[in-house]
């Protein structure tokens, strides 16, 4: 410690107070305070890319990006914070900078005002942590959870599993406004290499955007006749494949062009093929949009699902339509999660194409790996098939998974039976970790790419289990109070 820094174990936090903040910084207190569990999660922490001190500024440097840096301990309290308040980088810099005992948390004194996290930099240091490091964190709070509880540690756990949609940020997707976003991500990428290598065809880049957006637009209006005369039917429906047809022409001829400024770029500049990999996949990209408007509307063939892209910036995100009431359609990744009966979340896994029934198995394998004094789970319908039936039983001491269709006498015999049919009242409880989750960061994925969707997810399991250790200390410290005063009262 400097001078003017705080013990954290000193850090004074508002019990009384209802916001999510004093419960995160109550969680990340215990972390630090309490010494098994502060060594543990240290040592795995200690794991992330290495950091040297600067004694000089009194800061920490990347060794890889050489840019003001952070320790692992602030990389954790921050990312916790991020989505334990399901806050952007914005709300995280300006929490990070003004708010005094979150700023003590971080080990920042009176002294150190003129110390302040740049965007930049919590944005580069909250990506350090993977979804493996993340996870062996969460195993620990969430031991630790359960000694705060006074549960013995060589309990049975009884596991509720479940999934939902994690929503990525996209448009809804349409194959016009496909083949838009690829065509306007290549003039803008075009301009920006004419700008350092002179190129043919680019200089009247805002005109090309804008015919190409009217002709974009106008398909948007056209709608088909609702006419029963044919003859005016037949007309509105040569006019739309008229339409189609100009705009499948435009994008062509912005693609050909495209493809000709990129062998000028390979071959006359000597640009490396690793610097054109956007110009690359957005022609791909385009190629085969043009390809299934061409299908779909002009010689009116149905492209199969398996063959649609729904995002070109978000390629893993998935069209999921679980049949629910008022929601037709989700776009994203469905999410797995296994809970225990107090409310901590053990596992969670990102499903790429994949259903309930695949996973199963696997979210038992993985949390008894973490977990072993796993013995029982509840599922619903949707997890259930007659493998996951056999090869359950193998893993748990009760698998709580109703079966599909009709029941035959031995599945009404045990589905029928008290202990079936108490655990799978209680299986709903596990639809308030999800509302929990997404109403702290998981209701959408703001981040790009796969890997950044997984430590989101990650980081979110393990932001919720802190809070929720956070709420179990404040609990106790406001029926000490209470107490107290009762006491006083007497």
């Amino acid at each position: 410690m400097s001078i003017g820094q705080i013990d954290i174990a000193d850090i004074q936090i508002d019990v009384s107070s209802r916001d999510d903040i004093p419960g995160i910084l109550l969680g990340l207190q215990h972390i630090y305070t309490t010494r098994p569990l502060r060594d543990a999660v240290f040592k795995i922490l200690e794991e992330i890319a290495p950091t040297i001190r600067n004694n000089d500024e009194a800061k920490f440097v990347s060794l890889t990006k050489g840019r003001p840096g952070m320790d692992q301990w602030s990389i954790l309290v921050l990312g916790a914070m991020r989505l334990g308040l399901n806050a952007d980088y914005d709300r995280i810099q300006e929490l990070a900078n003004q708010h005094k005992t979150l700023r003590d948390m971080l080990g920042l004194g009176c002294f150190d005002a003129d110390k302040c996290f740049r965007l930049q930099t919590l944005k580069d240091n909250l990506k350090l942590f993977t979804p493996k490091i993340m996870a062996r964190i969460n195993v620990e709070v969430v031991r630790s959870g359960h000694q705060l509880l006074d549960l013995d540690i060589h309990a049975k756990i009884r596991g509720r599993c479940d999934s939902f949609v994690l929503k990525t940020d996209v448009h809804f997707p349409t194959d016009i406004n496909l083949l838009y976003d690829a065509i306007r991500t290549l003039i803008h990428a075009c301009v920006k290499w004419n700008q350092l290598h002179p190129l043919t065809g680019w200089r009247q880049n805002r005109s090309n955007l804008s015919k190409f957006k009217h002709l974009y637009r106008k398909l948007q209006k056209l709608k088909h006749s609702t006419s029963k005369n044919e003859v005016k039917k037949t007309a509105k429906e040569i006019e739309i494949k008229q339409a189609y047809q100009d705009y499948i022409d435009l994008a062509g001829c912005y693609l050909e062009r495209t493809q000709a400024s990129l062998l000028t770029l390979k071959n006359d500049y000597k640009i490396p093929e690793i610097l054109l990999a956007d110009l690359y996949t957005f022609s791909l990209h385009a190629e085969r949009q043009i390809d299934q408007i061409k299908r779909r509307a002009i010689q009116g063939e149905t492209i199969p699902h398996d063959e649609k892209v729904f995002s070109l910036f978000q390629p893993h995100t998935e069209w999921i339509s679980k049949g629910k009431a008022g929601v037709p359609v989700e776009l994203g990744l469905s999410v797995c999660i296994m809970e225990d009966r107090h409310g901590f979340i053990l596992h969670g896994q990102v499903m790429k194409k994949t259903t309930d029934d695949k996973v199963a198995v696997s979210m038992v394998t993985a949390t008894k790996a973490q977990f072993p004094n796993l013995s029982a789970c509840s599922f619903d319908k949707g997890f259930h098939s007659p493998a996951n039936q056999t090869e359950l039983k193998t893993l748990l001491d009760q698998v709580v998974l109703p079966k599909k269709g009709k029941l035959s006498k031995a599945d009404q015999e045990r589905e029928y039976a008290p202990e079936f049919k108490q655990a799978k009242k209680q299986h709903s409880a596990v639809e308030s970790a999800i509302n929990a989750l997404e109403v702290h960061g998981l209701d959408k994925c703001p981040d790009h790419g796969i890997e950044a969707f997984e430590r989101y997810v990650a980081l979110a399991i393990l932001s919720r289990n802190i809070q929720k250790v956070g709420v179990i200390i404040r609990d106790k410290e406001r029926q000490r109070l209470l107490d107290e005063k009762q006491k006083l009262a007497a």
